[in-house]
């Protein structure tokens, strides 16, 4: 468990720490360029849908996690646009709240049977 945070955390620093960079050098107006390109039908187009594809199936599985409560439903929201940067460290507290049984990772602690 310890080798999966420690890769959660390198996850989240080194998207922060590229993000920064790349805003700062390319400015923070991503999404006409990132949804162009989708429309472009380009292949850099194909992995930006492959990714939204991910990202939306990731907001879905955290809201499904929390039961689709509201809560669920805004963790959800925010991962979906947020990706990696709230993915990593909602899984990071998530494998200290589960005490590290994957069961409860996964599934949340209301779907599992003790």
């Amino acid at each position: 468990m310890n080798t999966f945070r420690s890769v959660l955390v390198l996850m989240t620093v080194s998207i922060v720490a590229y993000t920064l960079i790349t805003g700062v050098n390319h400015g923070w107006n991503l999404f006409p360029l990132f949804f162009g390109e989708i429309a472009a039908m380009t292949w850099s187009g194909q992995f930006n849908l492959d990714f939204t594809c991910f990202l939306a199936l990731s907001g879905l599985w955290i809201a499904w996690r929390h039961q689709f409560s509201p809560d669920g439903l805004a963790l959800g929201l925010v991962a979906t646009v947020g990706g990696i940067v709230v993915l990593a460290p909602y899984l990071l507290f998530a494998t200290f709240q589960a005490n590290g049984d994957m069961n409860v990772l996964l599934l949340g602690k209301k779907r599992v049977i003790q």
